[in-house]
């Protein structure tokens, strides 16, 4: 019997293939999260950098939430990540879920980012 995290990383593994196929020199939204936090950091793929990185834990998200762990941490996130973006003139972007289903926290990271002027 596979455990959950086993089961996440085989997820993850079948969507990075997929993504190498369509990716073209976009930069890759990575996303992360955990039971306390959110995480996401947008990823050059030519130099292998990041450009930019957000968290629940980064300090203008962390005076403006109460809990990390939650949709409305999410919303924030995403809304910081997609303005950092702008600012680096990135607008399109590859999303990279980390083998995490497309439910719930991710999705409205996702949501959030499309809302502030990500393109994925």
């Amino acid at each position: 019997m596979k455990t959950s995290d086993q089961l996440r990383q085989i997820r993850k593994s079948r969507q990075r293939f997929k993504i190498a196929k369509v990716i073209n020199g976009r930069c890759r939204l990575l996303i992360h999260r955990t039971n306390n936090n959110m995480y996401a950091q947008i990823l050059d793929e030519a130099g292998r950098k990041t450009v930019v990185h957000v968290s629940t834990l980064s300090k203008e998200i962390r005076d403006t939430i109460k809990n990390g762990g939650n949709k409305e941490a999410a919303a924030c996130v995403g809304k910081m990540i997609a303005i950092k973006a702008k600012e680096k003139n990135i607008t399109n972007v590859v999303f990279d879920r980390s083998g995490f289903l497309y439910h719930g926290r991710v999705k409205v990271l996702a949501d959030s980012a499309r809302e502030n002027g990500l393109n994925f």
